[in-house]
């Protein structure tokens, strides 16, 4: 698999970003991941989606690591610091959730606390579906997990058409527009700036594409899978969605409504923030998290 590397010196001094970076190889890929706080701590695994990439976490980590977690933020193939195969083709759904269930493995991660937004929660919720044994804790934010069951949204599907048809795949402007908050051009350029040219940005052009919106598609059937174990879920499950997302709005009560471990769960609607609630509200819903650790962790 031909797979590009970003230059190093296109991570140097970015704003607010001075973490040490780590790798670990996946099926021939390096994927790299941020690893903050104690180590002997339960890691908060923090899983980004598109385009993003780990930048998208610098604001939470600071208040994670401070309330004593170990907060650990991978940048998925074809993102961030990690190494990009440049075919299309190389990027499907499980291949995804191969990679990162190498991250898992590779890190002998256990008790997790999963924090997943967009494709991290695509990516994350079949994970701990999948190997419930790792995982102690969840929580959703603007995200779901397809199954091509349900019509797929206006908003999704005008943004799927705009990704393949857009000449210029611009990740920081798409950061931006994703945001309620105005970003300022050097915050925009650190979302670019894993990406030097467009042959970087094959991961990000097709991820849209992988989304299940057919009964079909070859991801509904694992994802169905995934729902039945959600369907029994009876580990803590928390939903903090933003109030300003046209993408996943309304999924949070879907998956309070589906998912035992969500009831009687202080789930949080987080006021300001558009889709990229990190960004917009990042330290907000970092509390949220370290506050949902101590409480379930004190009961």
């Amino acid at each position: 698999m031909e797979a590009l590397r970003t230059p190093d010196d296109r991570f140097a001094r970015l704003p607010g970003y001075a973490f040490a970076p780590h790798h670990v190889e996946v099926e021939g890929l390096r994927i790299h991941y941020l690893d903050e706080g104690p180590r002997d701590a339960a890691p908060v695994l923090l899983l980004h989606g598109e385009p993003s990439w780990s930048y998208l976490y610098r604001k939470m980590i600071p208040v994670i690591t401070a309330a004593g977690q170990r907060a650990i933020a991978p940048d998925l193939v074809g993102f961030g610091r990690s190494d990009k195969p440049v075919r299309r083709e190389d990027y499907t759904y499980q291949r995804h959730v191969d990679w990162m269930r190498g991250v898992l493995e590779r890190l002998d991660l256990r008790r997790v606390t999963l924090v997943c937004q967009n494709w991290g929660g695509l990516i994350g919720l079949r994970l701990a579906a999948e190997h419930p044994e790792r995982f102690t804790r969840i929580v959703a934010a603007n995200t779901f997990l397809p199954t091509g069951d349900r019509p797929a949204g206006p908003a999704f599907l005008a943004w799927r058409q705009y990704s393949q048809e857009t000449p210029d795949f611009h990740v920081g402007g798409i950061v931006k527009g994703g945001c309620v908050t105005d970003l300022p051009p050097e915050i925009v350029a650190a979302y670019d700036a894993p990406f030097p040219d467009d042959r970087y940005k094959a991961g990000a052009r097709q991820f849209p594409m992988l989304v299940p919106v057919t009964r079909e598609d070859p991801a509904a059937a694992p994802n169905r899978k995934a729902w039945e174990v959600l369907g029994r879920w009876t580990k803590p499950f928390l939903t903090a969605f933003s109030d300003s997302d046209p993408i996943t709005g309304g999924a949070d009560r879907i998956l309070q409504q589906a998912i035992p471990g969500a009831e009687g769960q202080p789930h949080t609607t987080i006021a300001g923030a558009g889709h990229f609630l990190q960004e917009d509200k990042g330290e907000e819903l970092a509390r949220v998290v370290a506050d949902f650790i101590a409480r379930m962790s004190a009961a």
